[in-house]
């Protein structure tokens, strides 16, 4: 086994170049799935990972839904053997604003980076096409020396993650009996940094929501009728003000409920890492952490819940000024949750809060874009360890076992409808501007996630 190993990494790492124009070709297609305009080019990203599936010797197929298609692939070489279930997705954020890039966000190509070395730029290089290319490339590797995979693999590549995931329970519903594996393998999060390994094993839920207010049955004058009409924009702001108290806590009545304090011994683990203000915020041109008071950082973004302003809309935002009164204002909030946090009975919360700033003769609508319960997983298990040791190797160094401040949907879904635990291991770092331009990621990433993820299928 330890010369197969070798020979493995020696593979991976002879067919870089080749393993590279794969994932540029992957880069170039524009599947972006909030977008209806983007619809073929998704198909044909399926398509793209089907064909590249299939060269290998998965036995692969596209399923087709109400949104965009799903990706189901398989090698079983014995039953007895253990079973994983491999979690990626092929779509991609929007490039707007596309005045920001540096170049065309679908022409990707490597440049020199004073941090990080040689980076990959292009959408979706991190978020997520070069995480999957990380698992898919470590496969063709072993698959080339060896002739099979050491243990028995299932893929499932899904296109609407940017999008909420709405055709997913349903893809779940008619497929899920496809699924049936030992454990999960989701390669969509971050490392601890760009030489530490990590492994998640906590994800925050989330609440999305749009709250929209009424006045008047249109616009209005506002030097007719100002001071004497409602303004729909001081009512959601004073409700949006009175969300927070000054030193960072959540004021929703019941907001908090079932949350709970970390253990000691956690705690301890995470002070060790020494996270502090400076080392996350100044990064990104910000020195005070604007959390709860006495919260360490990665309690604030790992086990505490939030409540976040995402938008507001409301009156005339174009060029020049226009004296008017909106009839309408509207803002767009999200919560993450943690773990023993109902989303309904936040939802509840939240809505409540909202009316009780209304006047009478006002109106709101509350319109839900997805809730999902968070994720807190033993880290004492036979998986966790196997993976833990897999990256020690490669990395040279333990895995930090982290939280993650993100929300996931899937890995709840996993855990609920297919009794599935999950592994999170990725290969992404905090600066690699995903979701915004020049989207990033570091090479290192793509060619020692490959030498990773080889060591994990050996090791489960």
């Amino acid at each position: 086994m330890k010369t197969d190993m070798l020979q493995i990494l020696k593979e991976a790492e002879n067919n870089q170049s080749a393993a590279l124009d794969r994932l540029f070709e992957l880069l170039k297609l524009k599947s972006i799935s909030t977008d209806p305009c983007y619809h073929e080019a998704c198909v044909a990203t399926a398509d793209f990972l089907v064909d590249d599936l299939k060269v290998i010797g998965f036995e692969a197929e596209r399923i087709d839904s109400e949104g965009k298609p799903f990706i189901f692939a398989e090698w079983i070489i014995d039953q007895k053997k253990p079973t994983v279930l491999f979690y990626g997705h092929y779509d991609v954020q929007p490039v707007d604003p596309i005045e920001l890039w540096e170049s065309d966000p679908f022409s990707p190509y490597i440049k020199q980076n004073d941090k990080n070395g040689d980076i990959i730029i292009a959408r979706g290089a991190a978020d997520d096409k070069g995480q999957l290319m990380t698992f898919i490339e470590a496969c063709r590797s072993i698959v080339a020396v060896t002739g099979e995979l050491p243990i028995n693999v299932k893929i499932i590549l899904e296109g609407e993650e940017e999008s909420g995931s709405p055709s997913l329970p349903a893809f779940l519903h008619e497929y899920g009996h496809k699924l049936t594996a030992d454990i999960a393998l989701v390669c969509d999060t971050n490392m601890w940094d760009a030489q530490t390994p990590a492994l998640i094993t906590m994800l925050r839920g989330m609440v999305t929501m749009e709250i929209k207010v009424t006045a008047a049955d249109r616009d209005l004058h506002s030097g007719y009728y100002g001071g004497a009409a409602r303004n729909p924009l001081h009512i959601l702001t004073k409700a949006l003000s009175g969300l927070h108290d000054e030193n960072g806590h959540v004021l929703v009545e019941g907001f908090y409920d079932g949350v709970e304090e970390i253990e000691p011994s956690q705690l301890e683990q995470w002070k060790a890492l020494n996270l502090t203000a400076e080392k996350f915020l100044n990064p990104i041109g910000l020195n005070s952490p604007a959390g709860e008071k006495n919260r360490l950082i990665l309690e604030q973004i790992w086990s505490r819940p939030t409540c976040e302003i995402n938008g507001l809309i409301g009156g005339y935002t174009g060029e020049g000024f226009k004296t008017v009164i909106p009839s309408q204002a509207t803002a767009k909030l999200s919560c993450r949750l943690v773990p023993n946090q109902d989303p309904d009975k936040v939802i509840s919360a939240i809505k409540a809060h909202f009316k009780s700033y209304l006047p009478q003769d006002c109106s709101i609508e509350f319109i839900l874009f997805g809730a999902n319960k968070a994720i807190a997983q033993r880290v004492d298990t036979p998986f966790i360890k196997a993976a833990s040791d897999a990256l020690k190797q490669e990395w040279g160094k333990d895995p930090v076992v982290a939280g993650c401040g993100g929300s996931i949907p899937i890995v709840g879904d996993f855990k609920e409808k297919l009794g599935l635990d999950s592994l999170l291991i990725g290969f992404g770092l905090e600066d690699d501007c995903i979701h915004s331009p020049n989207e990033k990621y570091n090479l290192s990433s793509f060619q020692k996630g490959q030498n990773s993820w080889i060591r994990i299928l050996y090791a489960l």
